[in-house]
């Protein structure tokens, strides 16, 4: 099975994970609610499982959000998480229904997963949220990375579509392959900001884009 397909999930695709795993658990309501690609499930679970092993708790900020199913999964591994909002400049219509299959099998998450249709530089940030976003194209990705640094909130983004004409290369790009210049700029940022910083990859064959960067920040110490 391809994971890097863009195909859409089906309910007669629910076969495909027949598994006791969480992981096929979540899979197979995805397919009953039959609106996401195959890609963006992969992509959603190893993103939220990664970030999970790192940073618990916290209200969870899903930005660019698509369908919000990253969102979902986070509440999902972490219950100590009381809530999320999964915002986007434009709710797809069918986002309800994949959140309503997920709450199906999860009812504990009911209630608790609000959408908001807004740009992101409306969002409201606190300092005990943790912001994730997967995918958000090009110089998307910076501005959720300035609102969670604003507000010293723990970030995770997994960056996508490098605008080369916006985003900073540093005069990095006569070393390294232009985009992972630009992700280098993004994580040398957050250091520079205070933040104690981790980067992973997801696996290759589910997106070439899958350079993970998170960061919680540091609280300094009062001067004797």
């Amino acid at each position: 099975m391809k994971k890097a397909s863009k195909n859409r999930l089906t309910p007669q695709q629910a076969t495909l994970f027949k598994g006791n795993t969480l992981f096929d658990k979540i899979a197979r309501a995805v397919c009953r609610a039959g609106t996401l690609p195959r890609k963006e499930l992969y992509e959603a679970w190893e993103m939220a499982k990664r970030v999970r092993r790192k940073y618990r708790g916290g209200r969870v900020l899903d930005l660019a959000c698509g369908h919000g199913l990253l969102a979902h999964i986070m509440l999902i591994l972490d219950d100590s998480s009381k809530k999320a909002m999964a915002v986007d400049k434009k709710i797809p219509l069918n986002a309800k229904k994949l959140s309503n299959a997920l709450i199906e099998s999860w009812p504990r998450l009911k209630n608790r997963i609000v959408y908001k249709e807004k740009p992101v530089q409306d969002v409201l940030v606190y300092s005990t949220d943790i912001v994730v976003s997967a995918h958000a194209c090009g110089a998307l990705t910076d501005l959720i990375m300035d609102k969670a640094i604003d507000q010293h909130a723990k970030i995770a983004v997994l960056p996508c579509c490098h605008d080369l004409k916006i985003c900073t290369t540093g005069s990095l790009d006569g070393w390294m392959e232009k985009t992972l210049a630009v992700d280098t700029i993004r994580a040398q940022r957050l250091q520079s900001k205070g933040y104690k910083i981790v980067t992973q990859t997801i696996p290759k064959d589910i997106t070439p884009k899958n350079r993970l960067l998170m960061g919680a920040y540091l609280k300094t110490k009062n001067p004797l």
